[in-house]
């Protein structure tokens, strides 16, 4: 396993315990982010606001590696199931993101989900 893979690696396992300062130390101070279909940022205190807000929400975080693999650029892809814990119920998205290091800090992240498959899992139960 890489250097890239293993740091994006240590990276969902930090987000995981949703300590956002260490999340944070992840990335490069000017790193581009787009959570597609949403908006994009850049630099990490925009980074940080779009990750608390969906994060500090949650009472749990929870997110899956199914797959990782590296480009021949060393950008690492990631097949993920990003889980949140509201009360009991549980919202689990497939997400596929695409992760650009340099230095072992990420540069550059995309991650790709389907948003209305989310805005379903959100809607209170019948």
């Amino acid at each position: 396993m890489s250097n890239n893979q293993q740091n994006i690696l240590d990276f969902i396992k930090t987000v995981n315990t949703n300590d956002m300062d260490k999340v944070m130390a992840f990335f490069d101070l000017d790193c581009f982010y787009h959570n597609i279909p949403l908006d994009s940022v850049t630099g990490t205190n925009a980074i940080r606001g779009v990750l608390e807000g969906f994060n500090s929400t949650a009472d749990e975080v929870e997110w899956t590696i199914h797959n990782i693999g590296e480009t021949s650029k060393g950008h690492v892809l990631t097949e993920r199931t990003d889980a949140f814990r509201f009360g009991k119920k549980w919202i689990r998205l497939p997400v596929m993101g695409i992760f650009e290091l340099q230095n072992g800090k990420i540069t550059s992240w995309r991650d790709y989900f389907d948003a209305n498959q989310m805005i379903q899992m959100m809607t209170p139960d019948s």
